[in-house]
């Protein structure tokens, strides 16, 4: 019985901790758009710049 003063309010910290979370994230504007992720993947991805690296570009003129 004695454990319940503990858990009670440990349990009531963790879920006041989950809302605060939660609250930050609709303020901050993660929820704003849920369909873009999604098709993000659909999309083909711009090709990458060549690195100004010597050795990559000795390798890119290797065959």
């Amino acid at each position: 019985m004695i454990v319940l003063f503990f858990l009670i309010p440990l349990s009531i910290l963790i879920a006041a901790g989950f809302l605060g979370a939660f609250l930050w994230a609709v303020r901050s504007g993660q929820f704003e758009d849920t369909q873009t992720p999604s098709m993000r993947m659909l999309l083909d991805e711009p090709n990458p710049q060549p690195h100004n690296n010597p050795k990559f570009q000795k390798d890119l003129k290797e065959p």
